[in-house]
């Protein structure tokens, strides 16, 4: 029996990869299925909310098949990424909510694309739920969905039949599982071999660029931010930054934690694998004196602090993104 799939068309500013290349790959699988002497697996609808569904950005519309009073039965519904203002997606594409918990409650999947997790969210649908979305947002979905239990780090989860992706071009990796799921390993392999996708990529931790998070309006906790970032090769004692601010230890590690979603000493160790991450980028020191520099002496605890952050040895993360060959 067929899956029914539903692209959702919302009205705003739309990813049109998410919804091109998933309509795409989705429709050469079941021509894979066809040359094999197999049936079609995905019949593939653009849904929306009217026809056509113009896009803020001005230059697009997308004109939808069938609007969402016209389904009536979906096994898989597919949410492309939005790019506006949490508040803005929601009041706009309220009408979606209310047939997304219909079809969920009657057994349909659902799998958001990227920054699709905020809209996702905002039903309901993720609360107490494992998630995934834009690394670059995972702050701000984490202050606006406490509820939502927020990986950043993956690059795609499932959890109680809904599907999230990472940032940008990971949702490819999504649908190859998606695909693999519904279709088979062997198509799976067969799709990211003819779109080129890197199968079993599980982590978007290589890509993440810590920036701190200063987005707060609390100044003893900005100070300190401050003061790791341009001392991170020193060893920083908490007792002497709270002195610094005339705070004590305790409330200056609660008003830390609450502004900038870390704690000091994960705070301090991420300023440290950032500053390692970009001397491995673009340096020439090999990791024993990148190690040094950002103020580790222990290599088994650099080498598995930055494996924690990043996902990969310090060696493999030089060869990924520094073409220089020394390591």
């Amino acid at each position: 029996m067929k899956k029914h799939v539903s692209i959702l068309i919302p009205v705003g500013h739309t990813s049109l990869v998410n919804i091109v290349g998933t309509h795409q790959i989705f429709n050469q699988v079941n021509g894979f299925l066809t040359r094999q002497g197999r049936e079609p697996i995905f019949e593939v609808e653009l849904v929306g909310l009217s026809i056509p569904t113009n896009q803020t950005n001005g230059l697009f519309s997308v004109n939808p098949t069938r609007i969402i009073s016209d389904i009536k039965k979906t096994d898989l519904i597919i949410i492309p990424a939005i790019h506006d203002e949490p508040r803005n997606i929601d009041e706009s594409n309220k009408d979606f909510i209310p047939w997304l918990k219909k079809h969920y409650e009657a057994g349909a999947e659902i799998a958001s694309l990227c920054v699709a997790a905020f809209f996702l969210a905002s039903s309901g649908l993720l609360d107490g739920k494992q998630c995934s979305t834009h690394w670059v947002h995972a702050d701000h979905f984490r202050k606006l969905y406490p509820q939502v239990q927020l990986v950043d780090d993956k690059i795609m989860t499932e959890d109680s039949g809904i599907y999230t992706s990472g940032g940008a071009y990971s949702f490819l990796n999504l649908l190859l599982y998606l695909i693999e799921k519904y279709a088979g390993r062997e198509v799976a392999v067969l799709t990211a071999k003819t779109f080129m996708i890197d199968i079993e990529k599980d982590s978007q931790s290589p890509f993440i660029i810590f920036e701190g998070q200063k987005d707060h309006n609390d100044e003893p906790v900005k100070k300190a931010q401050e003061f790791i970032e341009n001392n991170f090769e020193d060893k920083i004692n908490v007792e002497q930054l709270a002195s610094m601010f005339a705070l004590s230890r305790r409330t200056l590690e609660r008003r830390f934690k609450s502004a900038t979603s870390n704690t000091i000493s994960e705070y301090i160790q991420r300023v440290k694998m950032e500053v390692a991450k970009r001397s491995l980028e673009s340096s020439t020191k090999n990791v024993n004196e990148v190690m040094f520099d950002v103020g580790y002496n222990d290599t088994k605890a650099f080498r598995s602090t930055f494996k924690k952050v990043t996902g990969l040895s310090p060696v493999a993360y030089k060869k990924k993104f520094n073409n220089l060959v020394e390591v």
